[in-house]
């Protein structure tokens, strides 16, 4: 009777992943890095993504896995220079309405010190609907579904410094009930720049929205819109 128990289990599971996704490595200014995968990422190798205990959604804005998918700590981190290009790259994606949206948190201190807390998170990138529908595939998670990566730019006069990278994929495929998918990576930017984002760039996570914003609730099916603003602040590029 074990046996097949163990097979039911681990059937499950696999039917759990199919069904969603994480980012599962990177690549920063041209390097690559591994992430994590699977349901035991501690059998994998030293990375610099904060580690992640499932592939399932967070599906509370307010709820503390949302900042990290769970994920607290990680083992390295990678030297970046500001002004380059990073790209998380995901082996799976099912959902194709929906924004991507990619962050940084500015680390006071050593990562291990680095909660994520306070409001410090600022948006370098996003990209919500560019073309009506909402029920179409004209969306940002719709080109991670096509082409499994996402790659954005860290703006070149951000002030050096240890920092979280977050990525965020916000299924919306379901009225009324979002899912939230965010991954975080430790990286270290390099350069002479001297700028940091203040004011209205800035916000918590969790918390950088309500569950009732019109960007997390929109019914992608049954409305009628032909815009949508993606939840949280504007971008904020230097």
């Amino acid at each position: 009777m074990l046996f097949p128990s163990a097979l039911t289990a681990a059937a499950l599971l696999t039917a759990q992943a199919a069904a969603h996704g994480a980012v599962t490595s990177y690549k920063l200014d041209g390097k690559d890095y591994p992430g994590y995968e699977g349901f035991s990422p501690s059998s994998g190798p030293k990375t610099i993504q904060r580690q992640w205990p499932d592939y399932n959604p967070t599906t509370s804005i307010t709820d503390k896995k949302v900042m990290c998918n769970g994920g607290t700590s990680a083992d390295l981190n990678a030297s970046v220079p500001a002004g380059a290009k990073v790209r998380a790259n995901y082996k799976q994606w099912t959902h194709q309405q929906g924004p991507v949206m990619v962050w940084m948190y500015k680390c006071s201190g050593d990562f291990k010190s680095c909660d994520g807390s306070g409001t410090n998170w600022f948006k370098i990138d996003q990209e919500g609907m560019t073309a009506p529908p909402l029920s179409g595939n004209s969306w940002g998670t719709a080109k991670v579904y096509k082409n499994l990566y996402w790659e954005s730019t860290i703006p070149a006069s951000l002030a050096p410094g240890n920092y979280l990278l977050r990525h965020e994929l916000l299924a919306l495929h379901q009225a009324n009930a979002p899912q939230f998918y965010a991954e975080c990576a430790q990286i270290t930017v390099t350069g002479s720049g001297t700028k940091v984002p203040s004011g209205a760039f800035l916000a918590k996570i969790p918390g950088y929205a309500a569950q009732s914003d019109p960007g997390v609730t929109v019914d992608t099916y049954g409305s009628k819109a032909t815009t949508y603003t993606c939840p949280g602040p504007a971008v904020w590029t230097g």
